[in-house]
């Protein structure tokens, strides 16, 4: 074998673990997660409640976070679709799942199948929905949306009243009479009052069988709204659900990246995409390997006239610098002791205080959009399974 070929030969340097090779660690609190869903069930009781684990667990992993609440007692889910619905249903064999997104066509045997209930959301699923069940003869459930008030998907009030008669059969199939609050995060919003006051008129027609109005902001509008059933989404995973006041729930992630360099910037230089922002005086920064590519918002960056958000640096926190781009963030660290800042440490973006509500509101949008944006390269780390 020749000198070069010799070069060539790969090593045997043992592999390093997947933590060590990425640029973000993902930390989901699975026993934060239990916490917040037991906090809301003994705030409701003797009210049922479920739990709405849609959009891959609001971005936190379905699986774990299905199994860790159905071990918490957990017996009712909410999904969007049949196939989240298929995959709670590995993990939850007797549970209720009910799929938001209702009926599409011809997957009543889908449904079937997985023992799943289609929310339904017109008077044309109802009558595709009562064609499958009379094929079939499968008699799993169905819950039946009302619109009340957020124009979105269900049954107007008028389709609702029409059709509330057969709730006085035995064989009426709906296991849930449900609608949902468009405003409940705004306690005195006047549509508030008028969702409950028609939902409980609903609820009358429909005696017999349970309703269901609260989601998480919801359950803090008081008994009113909780009727048999609350479904909890965000709260669940740390969003606050009362804005404005102090979060009840406990944080369930933690986002760090890596710092891949240091650098020193002089005075008046620009930093970023665009030239957005400019140093106004020699600044220390420190280049996270996260960006959008990661779901942290290309909006949550700093530029002329507008501030962006904070992350945590050797345990103070520090201003963005720049836009965010695709896979990086610069984070101005002037003020930190020199060195406290080093290529190969981490800084926090979510964490240690810094909340998925507050870089929602750095990034002109909402905690849940952060959640259910965090992408796939993170190395995720389970805690409290």
């Amino acid at each position: 074998m020749s000198l070069l070929e010799t070069t060539l030969q790969p090593t045997s340097a043992p592999a390093l673990p997947e933590a060590a090779l990425v640029g973000g660690v993902l930390t989901i609190d699975l026993s934060a997660i239990e916490a917040n869903w037991k906090r809301l069930a003994g705030m409701t009781l003797p009210v049922e409640c479920a739990a709405v684990v849609k959009g891959d667990g609001y971005g936190c992993g379905l699986e774990p976070v299905t199994a860790k609440l159905y071990t918490a007692g957990c017996r009712t889910f909410f999904v969007a679709d049949i196939p989240e619905g298929q995959r709670v249903r590995a993990i939850a064999a007797d549970a209720s799942i009910y799929v938001l997104d209702g009926l599409i066509p011809s997957t009543g045997p889908a449904l079937a199948d997985a023992n799943l209930r289609p929310v339904i959301n017109s008077p044309t699923e109802l009558a595709e929905w009562d064609a499958f069940i009379a094929a079939s003869g499968w008699k799993g459930g169905a819950a039946l949306h009302i619109d009340t008030g957020m124009n979105r998907l269900g049954l107007s009030v008028d389709e609702g009243v029409a059709i509330a008669a057969r709730a006085k059969s035995d064989s009426h199939g709906f296991t849930l009479v449900m609608s949902h609050l468009a405003c409940a995060d705004t306690p005195d919003h006047p549509l508030n009052d008028r969702q409950v006051r028609l939902f409980r008129e609903l609820r009358i027609l429909y005696r017999g069988i349970p309703s269901s109005l609260a989601n998480s902001s919801g359950i803090f509008l008081g008994g009113s709204v909780h009727c048999d059933l609350v479904r909890p989404g965000a709260a669940l995973y740390g969003v606050n659900p009362t804005p404005g006041r102090t979060n009840p729930m406990r944080p369930v992630i933690e986002v760090k990246g890596r710092i891949i360099q240091v650098r020193l910037v002089p005075k008046g230089e620009t930093v970023g995409y665009g030239a957005a922002f400019t140093t106004t005086r020699p600044s220390r920064l420190a280049i996270v390997a996260v960006g959008y590519a990661d779901g942290y918002a290309r909006a949550a960056g700093a530029i002329k006239g507008k501030p962006g958000a904070e992350a945590i640096v050797a345990g103070k926190r520090c201003a963005l610098a720049g836009r965010v781009s695709m896979d990086l963030i610069a984070i101005d660290v002037t003020d930190l002791p020199e060195g406290s800042a080093r290529r190969g440490d981490f800084a926090t973006l979510i964490g240690g205080g810094i909340g998925v509500d507050e870089i929602g509101a750095a990034s002109g949008t909402i905690g849940y959009e952060v959640l259910t944006s965090l992408g796939r390269r993170y190395h995720r780390v389970y805690k409290g399974g």
